[in-house]
């Protein structure tokens, strides 16, 4: 490891047992950062938190907040955003790249085929009941066919490293990823307030989002020449990622449109509402999830969607990133079998591997979970955000108690898997530079062909020692750089 100089801001930083992304481990050093190290410690931490000041002002002043939810209650927030950036090598970024397309590629096969002819659940590669009986399969979407079987359009695959500095996933996010704004506006503010550490680094650049989604856009439409109409539908701007839709729409070049704003008419095609009367749409990107898309086929009080939406994709006429029904891959419990699935489909062994994963609704994993509560990190199957977890060498006795009670009487809702060791970075907290632990969410855009986009979201857990790294759990985020 670099020696720093002294009054660096890396002064005194010790990674302990754990995988630093900046350092490395003594067995696995990370030389292609000792640039960027040599840099960060040409800083005082004086210096650094009036950049770090400097970027929370931006923040505020660019609107670049989410919605927290409690209770009753909801307050819009910054994101928390630290200043010293996540670096990934090349090699890396080949590793989680080629992974990402691997994984996605399987999940759009699995879904052509569980709404088709289900050879995967016939064949006994996963059971046909976690599928069939999974809230989010829909049976309107059998016998559908999508453009390219392409079901997936937008992929968020959360990804950890351990202290080996192996690279491991921990879920699939393939309804409706949020976070990619993120990305793009943590490197367009770290390019203004540091262009001394960045200045002569080739980093793969991440401003190129927006116009890549579209074009995955126009790949979908309906006849796929070029031309559709691609709208974005937001539930609105009380959601938590209301900031994100206005982001996205905008470097998409398309409108951002709520579900009063659109109709669907008696031959099934789908209308936006505009001051010149009604203009035909072609696509549409959907920030909302299938329950309150269409009250004529879902959640009939909703007031979030458009009545019809189903029926014009049946008629061919309409195309919807995501489509619906993805929600029977991007499942807790499905997620155990992903190895297998790309195995069946591929005839590939996994680039990248699962965290080590226990089900709770097989005997075997829900003894095992039962018995390792405290070692454990238990998950409800369908819930998102950090919400539900319990890492249990971190809980109470009352807790792994209650735990235990809920496990107990409702085994199929739960997965466990062992506590990993996640990797850390570098982190501002206060007057010092502490290791905090962090994970990694890379973009995916799926029309004809799978595009990652270069870096993705690295999520940090500012409280010291916690694991969990959700914006809406206390979490924060980082910059993270691919050297070219």
């Amino acid at each position: 490891m670099d020696e720093p100089v002294k009054d660096g801001v890396l002064d005194g930083y010790d990674a302990g047992e754990f995988f630093c992304e900046l350092f490395g481990s003594p067995g696995r050093p990370a030389d292609y950062a000792a640039t960027i190290r040599a840099r960060l410690n040409a800083l005082t931490i004086d210096d650094l938190k009036l950049r770090a000041e400097a970027a929370e002002r931006e923040l505020f002043n660019l609107g670049i907040t989410f919605t927290l939810y409690s209770g009753a209650t909801s307050i819009d927030r910054i994101l928390p955003f630290d200043v010293i950036p996540r670096v990934l090598s090349p090699r890396d970024w080949t590793t989680i790249e080629t992974g990402v397309v691997q994984r996605i590629t399987a999940l759009n096969l699995f879904l052509h085929d569980v709404y088709h002819d289900q050879k995967v659940l016939k064949d006994g590669i996963v059971p046909a009941e976690l599928v069939l009986q999974n809230s989010n399969y829909r049976l309107p979407m059998q016998g559908v066919d999508v453009p390219f079987g392409t079901y997936i359009h937008i992929c968020g695959t959360d990804i950890v490293r351990n202290e080996l500095g192996e690279f491991r996933v921990l879920e699939d996010n393939g309804r409706t990823p949020s976070g990619v704004s993120y990305v793009v506006e943590n490197r367009r503010m770290m390019l203004r307030a540091f262009p001394d550490l960045t200045a002569g680094l080739e980093l793969r650049p991440v401003d190129d989002y927006g116009p890549r989604l579209e074009e995955a856009m126009q790949a979908i439409a309906p006849g796929g020449d070029g031309d559709a109409q691609v709208v974005l539908l937001s539930p609105g701007v009380y959601n938590s990622a209301y900031f994100e839709h206005v982001f996205l729409a905008r470097e998409m070049g398309v409108p951002l449109v709520e579900g009063r704003d659109l109709f669907v008419d008696e031959d099934d095609c789908v209308y936006m509402k505009t001051t010149a009367g009604p203009s035909r749409v072609d696509v549409i990107y959907r920030r909302l999830n299938d329950d309150f898309l269409d009250p004529e086929a879902f959640k009939r009080e909703s007031m979030l969607g458009v009545p019809g939406l189903l029926r014009a994709c049946r008629a061919g006429k309409l195309a919807l990133a995501n489509a619906i029904g993805t929600g029977a891959a991007d499942d807790k419990a499905v997620y155990a079998y992903v190895p297998r699935i790309i195995k069946y489909y591929l005839d590939q062994d996994p680039i990248l591997q699962n965290v080590e994963t226990y089900i709770c609704r097989e005997p075997e994993g829900l003894a095992y979970t039962l018995d390792r509560l405290e070692e454990l990190v238990v998950k409800p199957v369908n819930e998102a955000g950090g919400y539900g977890v319990v890492v249990g060498p971190h809980a109470s006795k009352g807790e792994l108690d209650a735990l235990r009670s809920k496990v107990g009487a409702d085994p199929a809702t739960y997965i466990s898997q062992p506590v990993v060791k996640l990797s850390v970075c570098p982190t501002l907290v206060n007057d010092r530079v502490e290791p905090r632990h962090v994970d990694l969410r890379p973009f995916a855009v799926t029309g004809s062909r799978t595009w990652v986009l270069p870096g993705g979201l690295t999520r940090v857990a500012l409280p010291k020692g916690s694991l969990i790294v959700n914006s809406s759990q206390g979490g924060g985020s980082k910059d993270t750089w691919v050297l070219g």
